[in-house]
Parts: structure tokens; C-alpha cells; sequence
């Protein structure tokens, strides 16, 4: 069986080194953008099976991401999870309403992340 491909569009150097780190031990193909514009390109340039996004991004931020790709009749199948570190009382439903199909939040706990994550692949 052909592992997943994992798009994650992160701005923080440690935060992206982490999560790929661990999607890649895990034997899953993982893809890079550091800004929303990169990863709306890339969305559409690959064949993805699960995209991972912060919120909070330079050029275009998390919400614009998932509002582009809930609007492409292809894009939107990809589960679409936000990873971010914004914890206050509304933001989870906020990120969830915007389009995003799911919420892991920040700090990640590194025993934790990939479990999250697979649940979201394996109810694509």
C-alpha cells in the first residue's frame, strides 16, 4: 500500500522540521510551503491526500487557504487540518467554520501527532 502524500504549510522553521520529521519516520510523503501562496500552488500541482496548515501565515493566511480550496470542486475532497496555536474560547469552532476539517492545536505533542493525523487519512 502506497503511503500517504502530506502537504504542510507551516512558517515556523522548528514547527515543520517537527511535524515532517515525524510524518516522514512514519513512512508518509511529506510536502512543504511556507506560506499560504505556496501551499495553494502546490495543492493544485500535486495529488494530495491530506493537507496540514497554521492559521497564522505570511502572504496568505489559513483562513484564505481554506476558503480557495473548499471553493475547487478537486481540492475540497483533500481533508484539510488545521495545526495552529490559537487556543481561545471560540477559536477551534472559528478554524472549523472556515472550512477546515479538523483542528490539532500547538504546542503538537510529538507521541500524539501522527495518531491525529492518520485519523484524519483514514476517514478521507
Amino acid at each position: 500500500m502506497q503511503q500517504a502524500r502530506i502537504l504542510i504549510i507551516e512558517d515556523n522553521p522548528a514547527n515543520m522540521e517537527l511535524m515532517s520529521y515525524l510524518l516522514s519516520s512514519f513512512g508518509y510523503t511529506v510536502l512543504i510551503a511556507h506560506n499560504g501562496e505556496e501551499g495553494i500552488t502546490t495543492a493544485k500541482r500535486e495529488m494530495l491526500d491530506l493537507i496540514i496548515c497554521d492559521v497564522h501565515l505570511p502572504i496568505v493566511d489559513g483562513y484564505a487557504v481554506a476558503k480557495y480550496l473548499k471553493k475547487d470542486p478537486v481540492l475540497r475532497q483533500i481533508p484539510l487540518v488545521a495545526v495552529t496555536a490559537l487556543a481561545m474560547v471560540g477559536d477551534r469552532d472559528k478554524v472549523l467554520s472556515a472550512g477546515f476539517d479538523g483542528y490539532i492545536d500547538k504546542p503538537i505533542v510529538p507521541e500524539k501527532f501522527v495518531g491525529q493525523i492518520e485519523e484524519f487519512i483514514k476517514n478521507k
